[in-house]
């Protein structure tokens, strides 16, 4: 995948916060992606992981990380 791409290929859409399980995008925002300049895409790329934790969402790489303690 692109660097300019949070897609990690898990493409569904959780119906409680309507965004993208994989990546933290909404519908609207994949859909005109490949309209979005590179500094629109960073920016929403930027926003994800803190959108993603505020949804209660896990990235699947974080999921597989052993927990501390």
């Amino acid at each position: 995948m692109s660097k300019e791409t949070p897609c990690i290929a898990v493409c569904m859409i959780d119906p409680r916060t309507n965004l993208c399980f994989g990546c933290g995008r909404t519908l609207p925002e994949i859909a005109r992606w490949h309209r979005m300049d590179s500094a629109e895409r960073l920016a929403v790329m930027a926003l994800l992981p803190a959108r993603m934790d505020e949804a209660g969402l896990v990235l699947p790489a974080e999921a597989a990380k052993p927990k501390a303690g």
